[in-house]
């Protein structure tokens, strides 16, 4: 087994495991709910932003590893950031589960460059982008339930 495919599988069993930002965010000034037919994944993202920064941003809801995994890790990456980069970090990260011929920012993408492998299964890049998905929804006050399909 490759040292790339181990630590892809250490970092989202970690995250299934130990997800960081999980729980709902009390008084959170955006949320929207994801679900994936598919798998079965759903999960709720609770967002606050301060002028147009994230200040705190967390998820609910279960899935399987690799659901969580990315919920977890894109909690971690967007904390902080300001929606044009969240919003870039999104583009990028769909970019590294969805097209291997694609430059990607590996320097931007930080851990969740452990998510390339994803790309190889496509039933498995829904899984991954899901919670990204709800995220763009959160920036954009979409209340509609966010779908995979």
């Amino acid at each position: 087994m490759s040292d790339l495919r181990e630590l892809y599988q250490e970092v989202i069993l970690d995250h299934n495991k130990y997800p960081h930002n999980f729980g709902k965010l009390e008084g959170a000034d955006y949320h929207a709910d994801g679900f994936n037919p598919l798998c079965g994944d759903k999960l709720t993202i609770y967002m606050n932003l301060d002028d147009d920064t994230v200040t705190n941003v967390s998820f609910l809801g279960s899935g399987c590893a690799i659901s969580k995994a990315s919920a977890s890790l894109m909690t971690d990456a967007v904390k902080g950031k300001t929606l044009a980069e969240a919003r870039s970090l999104f583009d990028q990260f769909l970019t590294l589960v969805t097209d291997a011929d694609a430059p990607v920012d590996d320097a931007m993408l930080g851990k969740l460059a452990v998510f390339a492998g994803v790309r190889d299964y496509p039933t498995r890049v829904k899984c991954a982008s899901l919670a990204w998905h709800t995220l763009r929804a959160a920036f954009d006050n979409h209340h509609a339930v966010v779908t995979t399909e």
